[in-house]
């Protein structure tokens, strides 16, 4: 037997190396997106500072000390203010957010943690994102069908209602997302610790993810903040202090603002709009710096 028939026969392989474009025209390219991005940054943080200025300089004018006590009332009557819409603001956010958060996030840590791939769950991921994309004049009317006609009134607890329906996609999505970021190797140190699912997810997993929850939340609070059209079809508004909360229209900020700036042909009351405006914006602005500052990651902050 010959040697030949044992050979294997060598098949050689050219490579081609890939055509590299010219180093002008990636130099350029990325130079583009860079002035791009830039051009884009400067673009928002230029409308923010256009939108605060516009704010700041039609809203001081009408702050002081009457403004911030006295309750709202009708042209014409001197020491009027802002005091009753703000207490009345405080009361319908504080009642929507006791409403959403807690089932909120319940829900968010069953599509997380137990429910990732059930027809449930996918139900509903699809409910909440087309929630999300609904416009609020609609979840004012389905509470006023619900509520206000029922019952033949306007109240605070229908307008608290109809923001909890608002904040509660955003939280459940954003608990979700943010649990989801935890790594697998908390789940399962707690697991071989002994300890249940329920108390590993409640005792580790959301307390890594804490910062991002809070995020959620914060988040749906500014979603509604200035939510109009929700509260119009269901708190209304009133010249009074907010003694009737489940019975009676409610005084609050968005409503308040709206008929001053908008729906009155007094330069007055635009003044006052203006101001009420500024108010609630600097609000919000406190209240984010100052939950920011209170659960920051304190780990980070010694080093």
């Amino acid at each position: 037997m010959s040697n030949s028939s044992s050979e294997i026969p060598v098949v050689s392989v050219s490579v081609v190396s890939p055509r590299r474009r010219p180093l002008f025209f990636r130099k350029a390219t990325d130079l583009v997106v860079r002035l791009f991005s830039v051009f884009a940054v400067a673009l928002a943080v230029g409308a923010m500072a256009w939108i605060l200025f516009t704010v700041v300089s039609h809203g001081v004018p009408a702050i002081d000390f009457g403004f911030l006590t006295n309750p709202s009332k009708p042209y014409g009557i001197p020491d009027s203010g802002i005091a009753n819409a703000l207490l009345g603001t405080l009361f319908i956010t504080a009642c929507g957010a006791v409403i959403a958060v807690p089932l909120a996030v319940a829900a968010g840590i069953y599509l997380s943690e137990f429910g990732r791939k059930g027809k449930i769950a996918a139900a509903l991921r699809f409910s909440a994102n087309v929630m999300m994309g609904m416009p609020s004049v609609i979840v004012g009317l389905f509470v006023y069908t619900i509520l206000v006609i029922p019952t033949g009134h306007f109240s605070g607890f229908a307008g608290a209602v109809a923001l909890a329906i608002i904040m509660f996609p955003v939280i459940m999505r954003t608990t979700e997302d943010m649990l989801a970021m935890v790594p697998d190797t908390l789940r399962e140190s707690g697991l071989a610790l002994g300890m249940s699912r329920a108390r590993t997810t409640l005792c580790i997993i959301c307390r890594a993810a804490k910062n991002g929850l809070l995020t959620g939340v914060l988040l749906s609070l500014a979603r509604v903040s200035g939510e109009t059209a929700p509260l119009l079809f269901t708190a209304m508004f009133a010249d009074a202090w907010p003694t009737g909360f489940f019975s009676e229209p409610t005084a609050n900020m968005p409503v308040l603002i709206t008929e001053y700036a908008t729906n009155s042909p007094f330069e007055e009351m635009h003044t006052a709009g203006w101001g009420a405006a500024l108010v609630i914006a600097v609000a919000v602005l406190c209240v984010n710096i100052l939950t920011r500052v209170a659960f920051r990651d304190r780990t980070k902050a010694k080093k």
